[in-house]
């Protein structure tokens, strides 16, 4: 799928820290921590980059399902990916984490970058928060949220 080669552009991890869900912070949360706070996952897939998932009955709340990617040389958590149960739209997004990027100078505060991935899927990508935002076909609601390290945001 071409929007797992997006993300991957989004995830080439280099630790740093970035916008953290529910208390867990890209590049500084440990899998521990991971756990301790949301309890038994729905499934943990291994491999050098461990998926720690919570969906179903699992899941948690606001979500439909949210997967951690784990380092496992470090245990540190290096990306959440977050499917959001309830419909977020494109103005909720701005209003939450900021209006477009302005040509010249970027501004101090978060914006973002309107991209669109291989398959014509528009996502904001809030660089400076670690954030990518990926909407739904209609380009109008949310689908998932990817929140990682800074560096890997680039």
């Amino acid at each position: 799928m071409r929007t797992l080669a997006v993300i991957a552009v989004l995830i080439a991890a280099v630790p740093a820290a970035a916008k953290p869900w529910q208390g867990i912070e890209p590049g500084v949360s440990k899998r521990d921590e991971v756990l301790q706070k949301f309890g038994e996952p729905s499934r943990i897939v291994p491999g050098d980059k461990e998926i720690i998932a919570y969906f179903g009955k699992e899941a948690i709340k606001g979500t439909t399902q949210a997967q951690f990617k784990v380092d496992t040389a470090t245990k540190t958590v290096e990306r959440i990916d977050v499917f959001p149960g309830p419909v977020i739209d494109k103005e909720t997004i701005e209003n939450s984490y900021g209006g477009a990027c302005p040509n010249g100078p970027q501004p101090a505060n978060p914006c973002f970058v309107k991209k669109m991935t291989d398959e014509f899927r528009t996502y904001y990508l809030y660089q400076k928060l670690g954030l990518a935002i990926f909407f739904n076909e209609d380009g109008k609601t949310v689908h998932s949220f990817i929140f990682t390290t800074l560096k890997a945001a680039k």
